[in-house]
Order: structure tokens, then sequence, then C-alpha cells
């Protein structure tokens, strides 16, 4: 096991002749009544990071106004009929998708229905990559073999308290030797990357971990989370669409964790670590991303 980072991978770049179907189509599933700004931000990331085309799924109908009003090109699909059965047929609009990479979580709730609806998608055999986020790794607390049994390529974002429920522990030892295990053991029990989210984000697969040096403290507010699944839900769906060189899950998982801090350190640097919010992540996405597409060119 090493800590060292490994060769960073620009972010997918595209072909001369991409259209939004060939540059990545991407099903974000997130927000609620309580959290819409997480269906924003998640859209807007993805957007800025080069998806496509977003397709939004929510649970709550009254998210379609708000999220239509402050991210106009995104697709909705309303999935507010669905009756929320574990082991029952997907909503409407969800069975046969062809997506290439799905996010699932942000902001979704932790009611029945979206429980449901997180356990049903990684039994659905979609087995293109699939990030879990925020509520869809709450909705497996102590339950990894679900995501094991998965099909899907699956990547996990958990925060320290989010990885202790995963682990069904009371919490996560916060030196960098335990962060390492709890990295390691989650990626092993889920068969999944796990990036381990806080100071120097762990990125963990078999025996590998790769330790994020971008980052600041004032990313340490709410919904930074969310742009990062944005974010790497968008390199996943441009690779899987095929506008990408060969690049493994956990090779674009660290690209994004990095793209993500690099933002944090572009928006520290011009406003202050102190005045850091999530939205200005996605403001400042583009400048970090061009620093990366050079180091990936010299």
């Amino acid at each position: 096991m090493s800590d060292a980072a490994p060769p960073l991978p620009p972010p997918p770049s595209l072909p001369k002749d991409a259209h939004k179907g060939s540059a990545g189509r991407l099903l974000c599933l997130a927000g609620s009544g309580a959290y819409p700004g997480a269906a924003i931000l998640v859209s807007r990331a993805a957007q800025r990071a080069g998806a496509g085309l977003v397709t939004l799924g929510f649970l709550d109908p009254a998210l379609r106004a708000i999220v239509a009003s402050a991210v106009p090109e995104t697709v909705h699909l309303d999935l507010s009929g669905w009756g929320g059965a574990t082991d029952g047929p997907l909503p409407e609009g969800l069975a046969g998708r062809a997506d290439h990479a799905r996010v699932i979580g942000p902001g979704l709730g932790a009611g029945d229905a979206a429980r449901a609806l997180v356990h049903a998608l990684l039994a659905d055999g979609f087995e293109g990559p699939l990030v879990l986020d925020a509520d869809g790794l709450n909705a497996l607390a102590g339950r990894l073999e679900i995501v094991a049994a998965s099909r899907a390529q699956v990547v996990l974002t958990p925060h320290p308290g989010e990885a202790a429920r995963l682990l069904g522990r009371g919490e996560l030892a916060s030196d960098d030797a335990g962060r390492r295990a709890a990295a390691l053991e989650i990626s092993a029990r889920a068969d999944a990357v796990c990036c381990l989210k806080g100071h120097r984000t762990l990125v963990a697969e078999g025996e590998r971990v790769f330790a994020n040096r971008t980052g600041n403290p004032g990313m340490a507010t709410a919904g930074s989370g969310d742009v990062l699944a944005g974010i790497l839900g968008a390199y996943l769906a441009r690779a899987a669409a095929g506008g990408a060189v060969a690049r493994t899950v956990f090779e674009l998982s660290c690209a994004a964790v990095a793209v993500h801090g690099a933002a944090g350190d572009s928006v520290a640097e011009a406003l202050g670590e102190t005045a850091v919010v999530a939205s200005d992540l996605i403001d400042h996405l583009p400048a970090a991303q061009r620093r990366f597409e050079r180091d990936g060119e010299d």
C-alpha cells in the first residue's frame, strides 16, 4: 500500500466530432424538498466538468421549477409517482436507460422511497460507473454487501461519519493510519472505489491509496461534496462514452478529487478561505481543469 500520488490524467478530452450524446450522458438522482440546492450543485458541476447531457431524476415534483430556473440545461425525470418497492420494478423512465454514468444520493433524502430507489438501482443490472454519495450512502449503512453484489462500477464518496455508518461503527479513527485502513476496508467489502473525504481526501481501491494534496479548510462547507459528485460523474460519463483514452475508474476518481481541490484553492486565493461557498467551486472549475490539462500535456 502506498500513499504516493499516481500520475494524474487530465480531465477526459473530447473528439472533434463530439455531440451531446457522445460527450457523456449522466443521470443524477438528487435533491429533495429539504435539499433542492444539492440537485442544482451536482447538475451544474457535472455540466462544467464536461458532461454532454445531464438528466436530473427527483422524487419531489417541487424540484422541477426550482431546477429549471437555476440549471435550464438539465433534462428532468419526475419519479414522484413511484411507490418505492425495493424488490419491485424500477420507476417508469428509469428502466432500460442508456446512461454512460450515474450519480445517486446528493440531497435525495432519507425516506423509505429514497432508500428503496437506491437499492433498486444497484440491483437493476446497470454495468457502467455509478457514484454513491450522501443519502445514497446512508441508504446502505452496514450493508456494503449490496454494493459488492451490484454489476455497476461503483465509487463511494463518504465523509467520516458516512464511512463509519457504512462500516457499522460509531466513529472512525481520525489519524492517518486509521483513515487509510477505513478507506481500504470499505473498498474491499464493497468491491468498489472509495473516496474518503476530508483533509487529504483518500482514494482507495484494492491495495492502492491516493492521498490528495489539493484543497484547503475553506472547502468544509455545505454543498462541497455535491460539487465533487458532479465532477466525478462527468469524468466517468465522458470516459465511458469513449471521449477519453482508456482510464480506470480509480484514476478518474483521483483526477476528480484533485481538480475539485484545485478549484477550492483557486477560490481561496481569490476570496480567502473563510469566504468559500460551494457554488464558487463550480465557477472556478474551468480554470482548475485547464491547469490539469496543461500538466497532462507536459
